[in-house]
């Protein structure tokens, strides 16, 4: 009996630290099966650099309403977090491409029947040219890390992600199935999950 018990412990303790390196303890984490980054274009000039667009970003301008919508899809907020410090937001060749970063909000999103789970990211860097860098790494050898309250069947191995160059800021939406469901159509929920950047154009007219 006493062996049993021992070997239990053992194995909780093992599972215990998979969840603890899965969900940021460790120098990885998961990374979306599908990637699309994009670097900044000319539009997002007159918020090419902190300097000309110096207020910080507030949780109630980037996360306005409780929900996000796409086609048949809305998600529901679950938290949203500010970070002073981004470098524990990210993971790998993505946490020298942060240096600089003054600001990281993000925020946890969910379905209503659970079967998906989003979360969205927006760093506040020095200029476009850091924000280029920083697409750059998550791209490869880098990556965000999950945010608090993702739940433990997060499929990352089947994860979307979109990575946006917005002048001197970068925007991170990344959604998953939850769990061993069968199919799961992340079209519209990444959808959902992107429009939150399109509260970065209302700082162009500032």
């Amino acid at each position: 009996m006493r062996k049993w018990i021992a070997v239990a412990a053992v194995l909780l303790a093992v599972a215990a630290g998979a969840a603890f390196l899965w969900l940021g303890g460790g120098e990885d984490g998961p990374r979306p099966a599908v990637f699309r980054g994009e670097p900044t274009t000319a539009h997002y000039a007159p918020i090419a650099t902190r300097a000309a667009d110096p207020d910080p970003l507030t949780a109630a301008e980037m996360f306005p309403t409780g929900s996000v919508t796409a086609g048949e899809s809305t998600l529901a907020s679950k938290g949203a977090e500010t970070l002073t410090d981004c470098v524990p937001a990210v993971w790998g060749s993505a946490e020298a491409a942060v240096a600089g970063c003054t600001q990281a909000l993000r925020a946890h999103y969910a379905t209503p029947d659970g079967r998906v789970s989003g979360q969205f990211l927006i760093f506040n860097l020095a200029d476009s040219a850091a924000a280029d860098r920083l697409v750059a790494a998550l791209k490869s050898g880098g990556f965000v890390r999950p945010a608090p309250g993702t739940p433990a069947g997060f499929d990352g191995s089947r994860s979307w992600a979109q990575a946006r160059a917005l002048g001197h800021y970068v925007t991170v939406s990344w959604v998953a199935p939850v769990g061993g469901a069968g199919r799961v159509d992340l079209t519209y929920p990444q959808v959902a999950m992107d429009s939150l950047s399109l509260v970065i154009q209302q700082r162009l007219v500032r």
